[in-house]
């Protein structure tokens, strides 16, 4: 009896064991998602492992473990917990049921731990169920994406700069012989209320550094003295005069932070001015910003006149875009405008950066990488539109987040921020520059069909963005050599001879010492430019363009200019008829008088590069060849009305 009573004492004091565990699990899961629904990722983290060490997971402690550490960049860490969610077998969990998005976070901290053969077997799935997303086309039209970036030659050396501590350090810019960055680095000494709870690390400020002297990367301190300390200060950007900064910080007013309806703080862009005693002050929201989205990381073309950022506003494409605003000569801002689908994908488009030569680089996780965001470049056009989208690759790019990149392109010198595992902190800023290269391009043109080498032929040799490097003759051997200082780039050469088919081949150069030998059989044909066709649409030149209200030839539009002389002078019989053309903005008569100027310019720049003037004629049409529907009373954007701002060269005679 007595060894009956003990029995159903322990038995009850097992099962009011397992209730209380049961309930204090019940309480530490309900304390994680809390955190987790105030976006408190990094205390989430904590209360999240803790259960899981024991053993007692779900499918929603899964989910939330591996997004926690997502949306902090633990790319590695997220994996972990996103491989059990896919790969384990839980009563509660229904793999069907989940959104489609964790198949594409699952393949992205896949290719972070550089497990790309499973990572594309999972963007496979994600592509059958979301065929319209424009990740998944992407993908299916760069399948080779791995094979390609991995094969291109490192353009560029990287190192850790000492200017890193063991928290988050990023977004370098440049300010005249200072260094500009955002850091978390006074972590250690901060109050728990002020630790931001997403990232478990201080709230950032920027801070500055000298680049050059005894004191370079070494003496740091705050470039504003005073700022709020619970909120973020990041990724600034400066006017060229160095007296104007544009910098993102956390919604607040008169130094406190402000909340939307959903108590979130967003991002918003501010504007400061340098004043005499050298202290940034005067600090301004700007208008486009708002409580509900958040506007971030701001950039300038080299002539100010565009603000580029990124943003989750109404109108993005995906999880940020990049958009753009125009500046006019009094400080007002244009509407904000996404800056297209060639940029901005499904996923996220961030930290963007223009060069001296109007190069857009930006951070993106939606077009094909290594991992994470990788860093992209394309061309801002003359005309706004952005060019072919290209991954910088290796060693700039890795498959952990590689991120606001800063580099002068005239000394093929930058910096770019990442949270590769080698890194000192969370994230780090690392230095880089080019590799030293000059190697020859040379080869020989040939008619295709008697093996003749062909003397004179004119040889252009462009960029990936088709900016003109060179322009040469071959010999009386046929051949032709270019020398050039750009290693690991894309080149496109294109060959023209009168009375043959224009030949244009693209090559890639790599470091090995060596010439590199480019060759061309070109066919030969009785009429390479039929008559009344536009040579720039025949040669697939990029159009020209003026400047409103302008009719001077831009240094932009010389370069393709020069390509329709070099075609006259392979064909010294040809003659064309220049074609001149306005917007609708301005009366009529005055837009056929600007039109007529331009004619005349374009003309007389091309008798100056040794055209003879009876194989020129042209005539200006004003606006009354519209190409689009922005005629008088019409509202357009500047792009469009930049569109009907144009020259033709009609071939009227060969």
């Amino acid at each position: 009896m007595i060894r009956n009573i003990q029995k159903i004492g322990l038995l009850i004091i097992l099962t009011l064991g397992s209730v209380l565990t049961s309930h204090s699990q019940i309480a530490k899961e309900r304390k994680a998602d809390k955190e987790f629904e105030t976006l408190a990722y990094s205390e989430a983290i904590g209360v999240y492992e803790r259960i899981a060490d024991k053993g007692n997971v779900n499918t929603s402690i899964l989910q939330n473990l591996g997004d926690a550490n997502y949306f902090n960049g633990k790319l590695p860490e997220a994996n972990k917990w996103y491989s059990k969610l896919f790969e384990s077998d839980y009563s509660d969990k229904d793999i069907s049921l989940l959104p489609s998005e964790y198949y594409y976070r699952y393949a992205q901290t896949l290719r972070a731990i550089q497990d790309y053969q499973k990572a594309d077997k999972v963007m496979a799935e994600f592509a059958k169920l979301e065929a319209e997303d424009s990740r998944v086309a992407l993908y299916n039209a760069d399948q080779n994406y791995l094979s390609r970036l991995t094969q291109m030659p490192e353009r560029y050396v990287v190192e850790n700069l000492a200017v890193n501590s063991e928290y988050s350090d990023y977004g370098a810019t440049v300010l005249g012989d200072q260094l500009v960055f955002t850091s978390a680095r006074e972590t250690a000494n901060q109050p728990k209320r002020r630790i931001h709870s997403w990232t478990g690390q201080s709230y950032t400020k920027l801070y500055r550094t000298a680049l050059k002297g005894k004191d370079s990367l070494t003496s740091i301190e705050r470039l504003f003295a005073k700022s709020n300390k619970k909120v973020n200060d990041a990724t600034a950007v400066f006017t060229s005069d160095g007296k104007t900064m544009y910098f993102t910080r956390n919604n607040s007013k008169k130094g406190k932070k402000k909340k939307n309806k959903e108590s979130e703080t967003l991002l918003k862009i501010y504007k400061a001015t340098l004043n005499n005693k050298g202290v940034w002050d005067n600090i301004e929201e700007l208008p486009f910003n708002s409580d509900n989205f958040n506007t971030a990381h701001p950039a300038l073309t080299p002539d100010g006149k565009w603000l580029y950022f990124s943003s989750d506003r109404e109108g993005t494409l995906g999880q940020s875009d990049i958009f753009r605003v125009a500046i006019d000569d009094s400080g007002n801002y244009s509407e904000p405008e996404n800056i297209g689908r060639g940029v901005n994908t499904s996923g996220r488009e961030t930290f963007p950066f223009i060069s001296e030569d109007n190069l857009l680089f930006f951070a993106s996780d939606g077009h094909p990488g290594l991992g994470g965001l990788d860093v992209f470049v394309s061309r801002i056009n003359t005309n706004g539109s952005i060019s072919e989208v290209t991954n910088m690759g290796s060693p700039i790019n890795s498959s952990m987040d590689d991120f606001g990149l800063y580099i002068s392109t005239d000394l093929g010198k930058g910096f770019v921020s990442s949270n590769r595992q080698e890194g000192k902190g969370s994230d780090d800023i690392y230095f880089f520059k080019e590799k030293s290269c000059e190697k020859q391009i040379t080869g020989v043109v040939t008619d295709k069909k008697t093996k003749e080498v062909l003397q004179n032929a004119t040889v252009i040799v462009s960029d990936a963005m088709y900016q003109s490097v060179d322009t040469l003759y071959t010999d009386t051997q046929g051949r032709y050599r270019s020398m050039v200082k750009a290693c690991g780039q894309k080149y496109r050469i294109q060959t023209i001879k009168k009375d043959y088919s224009a030949q244009e081949l693209t090559v890639t150069l790599d470091y090995t010492p060596g010439e590199y030998i480019v060759d061309f059989a070109l066919e030969k044909t009785k009429e390479v430019f039929p008559l009344n066709e536009d040579l720039f649409k025949k040669l697939k030149l990029q159009p020209i363009y003026f400047d409103f209200d302008k009719s001077n030839i831009r240094p932009d539009a010389a370069i393709e200019l020069a390509k329709v002389v070099e075609v006259m002078k392979a064909y010294p019989t040809m003659k064309v008829d220049v074609r001149s053309h306005t917007d609708s903005r301005g009366n009529d008569a005055y837009n056929m008088k600007l039109s007529d100027r331009r004619v005349k310019s374009t003309i007389k720049w091309m008798i100056n590069q040794g055209i003879d003037p009876d194989r020129l004629t042209g005539k200006g049409y004003g606006e009354s060849q519209l190409i689009n529907n922005c005629k008088n009373g019409v509202p357009c954007s500047v792009k469009d009305h930049q569109l009907n701002r144009r020259s033709e060269f009609i071939v009227i005679e060969l």
